[in-house]
C-alpha cells in the first residue's frame, strides 16, 4: 500500500503516543522512521514501531527521561540519556557535537543509557546539513560470528559517515559491519521471502536463505569486517562505560528492562582545515568525477554514497508514495498498541 510522507509519519507517531511515548518524542521517533522508510530502508522503517510499541508500554523505555550533559573537555561530552527512545537521544546528542564542533573545531560526543536509534545515517546527515563532516558508530547486541568463531559475540554494530558539498547534494553513507543487518532479515520475513545465501548461518555454521532458521549473522568481508565491529564497539561501548561484546543488552530479552546501549559521534569543522569553501569544492568535484566514470557491465551508473537513496525518494512520491506492507498499514491504523510479539524472544525474536 501506498502512504503519502505525512500520512505515514502521523500514523507511526500516533501508535507510539498510544503505546506511551510523550508527543515531542514520539515527533522525532515517527520522523526519523520516515526519512528511513522513503530512501528505501524499510527494514528500518514502520516494521520497527510494534517492538517500540511493545517495549515502552511494557516499561522498558523511559517515556519522559532527564537527560544529563557532561562536558568533559573542549571537545568532548556525554549525554546520559535515561533509558530514552535511541532516536531523541542520537538527535540531541548530534546537536551538541555540531555545536561544539562550530565553536572549537572538532566534537567527540558520546551518549550512552539509551534504546535503539535505528537508521545512524539520519544523525551523520545532520552534521552533513550545518556544513560538518560527521562518522557516528553504535554499538547492537550480540547476533554475528566473529572471524574463525562459532558463537555470536559483536552486533551488527553499524558506521555512518556524511559531508557536504559545494551544491545541494549531501555525501551520506550508512552500513552494517555484517553483510547485512537484522533488519533487512525481519524484512525479509515480513514479506515472506527468502534471503541470500550469504547472510547468515544456521545453528551448524551453514549458509541459510529461509529468514527463520537464522542463527547468527556473517561479518563483511571476514576478518575486516570483524575488526570493524570491535572498533565500533570501542568506539561505542568500551569508551563510555557501558556494556560491550557479547554483554550488550539483548532487544527482545526483556522488554520491561532498559538496554543502556552506547553510540559516538565525531564532528569536524572542515573550516577549521582545508576551509569550509574549498572543501565543499572538492566534494562536489568528487561527486561529479564519479558520476562521470564509465560505469561497468552490469550497473548503469557510479554513485555517490547517499545518491541512490534520494532517487528511491523520490521516485517513490513520483509514483504515488511510500511502499508500506498491507499488514503494517493495518496494525498502525488499528487499536492494538502491539501483540505482544517480541518480549523473552531470542536475538531473532523468535
Amino acid at each position: 500500500m501506498k502512504l503519502a510522507r505525512q500520512e505515514l509519519k502521523d500514523l507511526m507517531k500516533h501508535k507510539l503516543m498510544q503505546a506511551g511515548l510523550r508527543e515531542d518524542h514520539a515527533e522525532q521517533t515517527a520522523e526519523i522512521l520516515t526519512w528511513s522508510h522513503e530512501r528505501g530502508y524499510a527494514s528500518h522503517g514502520a516494521v520497527r514501531v510494534e517492538y517500540y510499541c511493545e517495549r515502552i508500554a511494557k516499561g522498558g523505555i523511559t517515556v519522559d527521561p532527564k537527560f544529563t550533559w557532561n562536558e568533559t573537555g573542549p571537545c568532548s561530552g556525554i549525554l546520559d540519556g535515561d533509558n530514552g527512545v535511541g532516536y531523541v537521544v542520537a538527535t540531541e546528542g548530534m546537536k551538541k557535537a555540531i555545536e561544539m564542533a562550530k565553536k572549537n573545531g572538532v566534537a567527540v560526543v558520546g551518549m550512552k543509557n539509551m534504546s535503539h536509534s535505528g537508521s545512524i545515517g539520519y544523525y551523520s546527515e545532520m552534521a552533513a546539513k550545518e556544513n560538518m563532516v560527521a562518522i557516528t558508530f553504535c554499538q547492537s547486541d550480540p547476533m554475528a560470528v566473529p572471524y574463525g568463531g562459532t558463537e555470536p559475540y559483536y552486533g551488527t554494530n553499524p558506521i555512518s559517515f556524511a559531508a557536504p558539498t559545494a551544491d545541494d547534494r549531501l555525501v551520506v553513507f550508512d552500513m552494517a559491519t555484517t553483510v547485512q543487518a537484522w533488519g533487512k532479515i525481519l524484512d525479509r520475513r515480513s514479506k515472506g521471502e527468502s534471503i541470500p545465501a550469504d547472510w547468515a548461518v544456521d545453528e551448524k555454521g551453514a549458509p541459510v536463505t529461509n529468514p527463520h532458521l537464522v542463527n547468527a549473522l556473517v561479518p563483511i568481508a571476514g576478518a575486516k569486517g570483524y575488526g570493524l565491529m570491535m572498533m565500533v564497539d570501542v568506539f561505542s561501548g568500551v569508551l563510555l562505560g557501558v556494556p560491550f561484546g557479547k554483554h550488550v543488552s539483548s532487544m527482545y530479552h526483556d522488554l520491561s528492562e532498559g538496554r543502556c546501549l552506547g553510540q559516538m559521534h565525531i564532528v569536524i569543522n572542515p573550516e577549521r582545515f582545508v576551509g569550509l569553501d574549498a572543501f565543499k569544492k572538492s566534494m562536489s568535484q568528487v561527486c561529479d568525477e564519479l558520476g562521470a566514470m564509465t560505469p561497468a557491465e552490469g550497473h548503469s551508473k557510479v554513485y555517490y554514497p547517499g545518491e541512490r537513496a534520494i532517487i528511491r525518494r523520490d521516485k517513490s512520491y513520483a509514483e504515488g508514495g511510500i511502499e508500506v506492507v498491507d499488514e503494517l498499514v493495518d496494525y498502525l491504523k488499528g487499536d492494538a498498541i502491539h501483540f505482544n510479539r517480541y518480549d523473552h524472544k531470542n536475538r531473532f525474536a523468535d
